[in-house]
């Protein structure tokens, strides 16, 4: 009798333990920032992802932060060669609430509900549309007329 009541009492805390455990882990992920959405640029073969460098659960952005991620420098960049078509994807919780591709922090297109857009290469280069040298800031704001996040990313001239 007293075999049964030990096994049956470490049964219990083997239970016991491992509901404390599965509830810790919950715990641990209920703690964690949920990701923001992702905007992807692509580039012949080559393809760079990032998430929001700004981004507030969807709600509108301050201008003054706004601003201060456009200066950001810590951001991922690609080459592009200037013949090459440059392809840029959102995720649809991006495009439902419209975007728009900016260029050194300035519009490049019209606010636009599609996941996906693609421009050539060669604007992102051409001073008539404000680059400047071989590098150029492109960014994707999410919101029409307000900004609700903001991605950016380095455009280097392969050629």
């Amino acid at each position: 009798m007293t075999s049964l009541r030990s096994a049956s009492t470490a049964r219990r805390r083997r239970a016991v333990a491992a509901v404390a455990a599965v509830g810790a882990g919950l715990l641990v992920l209920s703690a964690c920032d949920k990701p923001t959405p992702i905007s992807t640029i692509t580039v012949g073969r080559s393809s760079v992802n990032s998430e929001a460098s700004c981004y507030d659960d969807g709600k509108e952005l301050k201008t003054a932060d706004v601003a201060t991620c456009l200066k950001d420098t810590d951001i991922k960049s690609i080459k592009v060669d200037p013949d090459e078509t440059v392809r840029f994807g959102v995720d649809p919780e991006i495009a439902d609430k419209g975007w728009t591709i900016l260029m050194n922090g300035q519009p490049l297109t019209d606010s636009s509900t599609k996941t996906y857009r693609t421009i050539p290469g060669s604007v992102f280069f051409n001073a008539q549309y404000g680059a400047q040298g071989n590098s150029t800031l492109v960014s994707v704001k999410e919101g029409e007329n307000e900004v609700n996040g903001l991605w950016s990313f380095r455009l280097k001239k392969d050629s």
